[in-house]
């Protein structure tokens, strides 16, 4: 994933070196996003993943998955060729 954008414009994902190495988190946690993302694909529902990470609500394994699709958007948007 290509830098993250400033803390101030992502609220439910941040990357910090010194958690998990810098690797993109819900923030507040230690949870990568990127093994939400995986479990996802592999089929699990949000309700089965909530329960292994009981301590964050869906609203915001929601918001994470949000912003990461929000971000994906932005970061791979093609320009306009003339």
């Amino acid at each position: 994933m290509a830098q993250l954008r400033s803390e101030t414009h992502m609220k439910y994902i941040s990357a910090t070196p010194d958690i998990m190495g810098g690797a993109p988190v819900i923030a507040g946690t230690r949870i990568p996003i990127e093994v939400i993302l995986y479990r996802l694909k592999d089929g699990y529902t949000l309700d089965e993943i909530q329960e292994m990470y009981d301590w964050v609500d869906r609203q915001r394994l929601e918001a994470a998955i949000d912003e990461v699709i929000s971000y994906i958007g932005e970061v791979l948007h093609a320009e306009e060729v003339s």
